[in-house]
């Protein structure tokens, strides 16, 4: 069963004064099926500390440990592949590549592991059926509406069957009836995919869809 800890996470940036503390002893746990929002005011560390869970920055001090094995100890090279096959990321901003089909985006992230064989292919058209788009397979994002631009990311972060989905603002862009659909697809895609789910987010709608709400304030998390 998927799990994740984050222990006693540190984060701080020097300056020429005293370095600037963004995190402070955050600790958390989640395990699989199980979601959670954090909310917090802007510059309150939110984006940071899932960076941090998600590999992309590290730690001051304290670790993250993702289905037993702390990534920091992997060589650039294998945490690039763990990140990429356990871990599913939605932005704000949906990312997608403007040159590329609703398809191919959606695929993007099973190209590091080689030739997409055809049940990947198949597991996309499903997983993009299951956001509404099973009928915009072709189209480019400039044709997509923001909601159908998300709902697009939201499949891409899943294409790999990730053990962990890490969403920043993921309704930052949207109106308000168009995000109230993604923050309910996303939690319904969360509980079909068995996965785990961690939502940084402004909006208290979406917040209060989450099983457990923290406030991330003065970098402590509480």
């Amino acid at each position: 069963m998927a799990k994740l800890s984050v222990e006693n996470i540190a984060k701080q940036f020097p300056t020429r004064a005293e370095p600037l503390v963004v995190l402070r002893d955050v600790s958390l746990e989640l395990e699989q099926d199980e979601n959670v929002a954090i909310v917090g005011p802007s510059g309150s560390g939110k984006s940071t500390l899932l960076s941090i869970i998600g590999t992309l920055d590290k730690p001051t001090a304290g670790r993250v440990v993702l289905d037993g094995q702390d990534p920091a100890e992997l060589k650039e090279s294998r945490l690039a592949d763990f990140r990429n096959r356990r871990i599913g990321f939605v932005f704000q901003d949906h990312h997608l590549l403007p040159q590329c089909t609703v398809l191919e985006n959606v695929l993007l992230p099973s190209v590091a592991g080689g030739p997409t064989r055809p049940e990947t292919i198949d597991r996309a058209r499903v997983l993009l059926d299951r956001v509404g788009l099973s009928e915009r397979l072709d189209h480019r994002p400039a044709e997509l509406s923001g909601g159908e631009r998300q709902r697009t990311a939201l499949a891409r972060a899943l294409i790999n069957r990730p053990a962990l989905l890490l969403a920043d603002e993921p309704t930052g862009n949207l109106d308000r009836s168009t995000a109230t659909r993604v923050g309910e697809l996303l939690l319904e895609l969360q509980r079909q995919e068995q996965m785990m789910l961690i939502v940084v987010t402004h909006s208290e709608r979406l917040a209060e869809l989450m099983s457990r709400q923290f406030e991330l304030d003065d970098g402590s998390l509480k």
